[in-house]
């Protein structure tokens, strides 16, 4: 395993990170706004790292729907709430589903070059309060001009997934497989205590029938989305679409949650006495052909592992956001890889996917799944909304 001494003094390492649950649409976290969400997750990586919070420059965060409680620069409203040093700067990106994956890939190449020494790559959603395509319907217009050629969001990702499907050969039988795979793991992640490490618990209102607060709060300490899933179960699931394998089972859930991500020069970790715990070794945003829409991950897969001199093999640990069973599918085909690395913990199908704030739970998920198997490099990546893709190399320090 590589050690922090054979590292360069910019080089960027993370020193603390945390995710909240993930609550289901309506469930556990739907009291919460958006701005107290990330506020609760930004004060629990930054009390995780063992740092004043006026020791953080700059927090970049990632939000996919910024309408109405998630407007107006999220993560600046988030770190305002905190009380904490206003000269903390703050930025909202928006690269549909792979946000929160970007919101890190900047803060470590900000702090790479110079620009800071310490920062925060964070992200949040709240599919609750804000759903998905808010932002989209409301205004004046529409981003589509008259000759725009493309099939786009928030209803194309299942038609892609679909056209992915049909070219791939998955069948219904293989996407309920990957559903029912996706549940188990992700239930024997919880009952052996894999989470535990990650998850920073969330004291929530709770509400009623209508919405409303009752007065009353609970402490939201798992992931809501987990069910008990049988094959024929999920078998007499009806499709997203008339005539496809996708269905709930085997996509995405609707969802909301918060990660966070403390990145620090090496030289300013050792300053402080902290322990580095990986480093960003390589990074990609990518496009892919946008008739299939979600193919991004292969691509930005193949353009990270050529950059970093690699081969799948060389990968210990991979996640692949579950957008649709057929993405990952997909993936695994394309690199002529099993499953056996991949989503180990199970993943957005029974984990849920929070979308401005799944791209910085897969670092911190990979994070702690590379720490406690004693691995060294972790892969993630992400399909996004304008046939992108996302990648990450993770190597533990």
């Amino acid at each position: 395993m590589a050690v922090a001494a054979a590292l360069g003094a910019r080089t960027p390492v993370i020193v603390a990170a945390a995710r909240t649950p993930i609550g289901r649409r309506g469930g556990g976290l739907a009291g919460l706004k958006a701005v107290e969400l990330l506020r609760a997750v930004l004060l629990e990586a930054i009390g995780r790292a063992g740092i004043a919070p006026d020791d953080v420059e700059q927090i970049i965060g990632g939000c996919v729907t910024q309408s109405g409680e998630q407007s107006l620069n999220v993560t600046r409203n988030a770190w305002l709430s905190t009380g904490h040093d206003p000269a903390v700067g703050c930025t909202t990106v928006d690269v549909s589903c792979g946000s929160a994956q970007q919101a890190n890939h900047l803060v470590a190449a900000l702090v790479a070059a110079g620009a800071i020494d310490v920062g925060i790559g964070c992200g949040v959603e709240s599919m609750s309060r804000v759903p998905i395509g808010t932002n989209l319907y409301q205004g004046p217009g529409h981003h589509k001009t008259t000759d725009y050629p493309w099939d786009d969001p928030p209803k194309a990702q299942f038609g892609g997934a679909e056209r992915i499907a049909r070219r791939q050969g998955v069948r219904r039988a293989d996407a309920d497989a990957f559903g029912l795979t996706s549940q188990r793991r992700a239930a024997r992640a919880w009952d052996e205590g894999r989470f535990d490490a990650e998850v920073a618990a969330v004291t929530a209102p709770v509400l009623d029938g209508d919405g409303a607060p009752t007065g009353e709060h609970r402490r939201v300490t798992r992931d809501e989305g987990l069910r008990p899933t049988t094959i024929e179960g999920l078998a007499r699931l009806r499709p997203n679409v008339e005539g496809g394998v996708h269905t709930p089972g085997t996509t995405s859930q609707i969802s909301d949650g918060a990660a966070a991500v403390v990145w620090m020069s090496l030289e300013r970790a050792r300053a402080l006495g902290l322990r580095p715990r990986a480093t960003l070794a390589h990074q990609v945003v990518t496009g892919a052909d946008p008739y299939y829409l979600l193919d991004g991950p292969v691509a930005a897969t193949r353009r990270l592992l050529g950059r970093a001199g690699m081969v799948i093999g060389d990968v210990d640990l991979v996640e692949i956001n579950e957008a649709f069973a057929s993405v990952v599918l997909n993936w695994a085909s394309a690199f002529g890889t099993d499953l056996d690395r991949v989503n180990v913990n199970g993943g957005a199908i029974a984990l849920g996917h929070p979308l401005g704030a799944t791209g910085t739970r897969l670092l911190v998920t990979a994070l702690h799944e590379l720490e406690r198997t004693d691995r060294e490099h972790a892969l993630v990546a992400m399909c996004c909304g304008g046939s992108l893709g996302t990648a990450s190399l993770l190597r533990r320090v």
